[in-house]
């Protein structure tokens, strides 16, 4: 599992019971996502398809720095499939799972496209693909 982004809880991520509330969770988590499968795939051209069940293990609070972690298990022909886990930095407690994240890559009019890609890129180098 590779933890790239970290972010700090603030203020305005808690919600009524002053933890950290999911949806902006869940936001971080689908844009660092895709981030990764733009890397991954070599375009920007890519939508979330599919997330399995959201595994909500324990909370975070204000101040609380959170990890989010990114792996890809499964190149498709059009897709890229990846397992998320979010934890607490200072602790290492887990705070979410999602066992299945899939995107896939599309065409200009949304259409899916094949991407060609078959292995896993653990550095920059595909943003420098020509």
């Amino acid at each position: 599992m590779n933890f790239y982004t970290r972010k700090l809880i603030k203020p305005e991520d808690l919600n009524a019971n002053n933890t950290l509330f999911g949806g902006s969770l869940l936001r971080w988590l689908d844009e660092e996502a895709a981030i990764y499968t733009i890397v991954q795939l070599g375009t920007n051209r890519c939508v979330t398809k599919f997330m399995s069940e959201i595994n909500f293990i324990s909370s975070a609070k204000q101040g609380d720095i959170v990890e989010l972690g990114i792996k890809a298990i499964q190149f498709g022909r059009t897709s890229l499939t990846l397992t998320c886990q979010v934890r607490n930095k200072i602790t290492q407690k887990m705070i979410l799972t999602i066992e299945k994240m899939v995107f896939v890559s599309v065409d200009e009019d949304g259409v899916p496209t094949p991407h060609g890609k078959t292995e896993i890129t653990y550095t920059d180098e595909r943003l420098r693909e020509e």
